[in-house]
């Protein structure tokens, strides 16, 4: 069953996608140069008070009523969705702190392995062998790259990986509140809620902000606010199946980041184990664009 979008130009979906991660580079390269300043669950606070501030203008923009933002068929998951998102780029962060920008992404690209394994208990779903196998060829790119034993292996090179098993979490109950919600409504919670669980823990790593900081905050919160917009423009232009493949374009970007500031250059190893965990990604793509056309 073909699925139909608002509108289909898929070149628009592919440029407001490629926009996305961008976006998302942009902003992982801005909080891995002030992870020497300030603690990660700190950077991850301010991410989430500018991604308030920029949505609120947005709504206002659109002519939303606050009623009809918080309306809502499923408040619980609507509570703990944003709890996982905060989860995921807390890891991430604490990840790129102690690892090279490089690496801690593509160690992150095995998300969409993590959300294969566990859609068969949460949403009770079928994965053959093949897919299972793509899970573990994954796993295999990731102790490529983490070595153990190697420069690169301490706790913190789990965090990514951590990361990454949260934000399939999040993508899980994504598509578990696609059926029933709005997407505005959605995009509230995500900012409201990613603030306040955050703000629980702050307090215990709270270091007084500069002027710096504090533009730091908005800014990075504002390209992700820029983000999410940009992937929802996406999706009404195009479909996911195409869409997916270009998320791997964050490697490009990181890379040349991760070279121009901080001077890194990624490793033989990390190159080898990004081609396992990227190509095992697009196993599982084509697994489920094939099962999906014989439905």
């Amino acid at each position: 069953m073909s699925v139909s979008y608002k509108k289909q130009h898929p070149l628009k979906g592919v440029l407001f996608f490629m926009t996305a991660i961008f976006l998302i580079s942009v902003v992982d390269t801005v909080c891995k140069v002030f992870t020497k300043d300030l603690h990660s669950i700190q950077l991850v606070w301010g991410y989430f008070v500018g991604i308030n501030l920029t949505l609120w203008v947005f709504f206002l923009f659109k002519g939303e009523k606050f009623s009809n933002l918080r309306r809502t068929e499923r408040p619980l998951l609507q509570i703990i969705r944003p709890a996982f998102l905060v989860c995921s780029i807390s890891s991430l962060f604490i990840g790129l702190t102690y690892l090279p920008i490089a690496e801690a992404t593509v160690i992150g690209f095995v998300a969409p392995l993590f959300i294969t394994a566990l859609s068969v208990p949460i949403l009770k779903e079928h994965v053959d062998i093949h897919r299972w196998s793509a899970v573990a060829i994954g796993l295999v790119g990731v102790i490529i790259i983490i070595r153990p034993g190697g420069d690169l292996w301490h706790l913190a090179s789990v965090m990514p990986l951590l990361g990454a098993l949260f934000f399939a979490l999040f993508q899980i109950i994504t598509r578990l509140l696609a059926a029933t919600e709005r997407t505005h409504t959605t995009l509230f919670y995500t900012g409201l809620g990613g603030l306040a669980w955050s703000s629980l823990i702050v307090p215990f790593v709270w270091v007084t902000p500069s002027i710096t900081h504090i533009f730091v905050f908005l800014s990075t919160g504002a390209m992700g606010a820029m983000a999410h917009l940009c992937m929802i423009s996406a999706f009404d232009r195009a479909e996911a199946s195409l869409l997916a493949p270009y998320n791997y374009t964050k490697l490009i970007w990181v890379s040349v980041l991760g070279y121009l500031i901080f001077n890194d250059v990624p490793s033989l190893d990390m190159w080898i184990g990004a081609i396992i965990i990227v190509s095992a990604g697009f196993y599982v793509l084509y697994r489920e664009k094939n099962i999906n056309l014989k439905m």
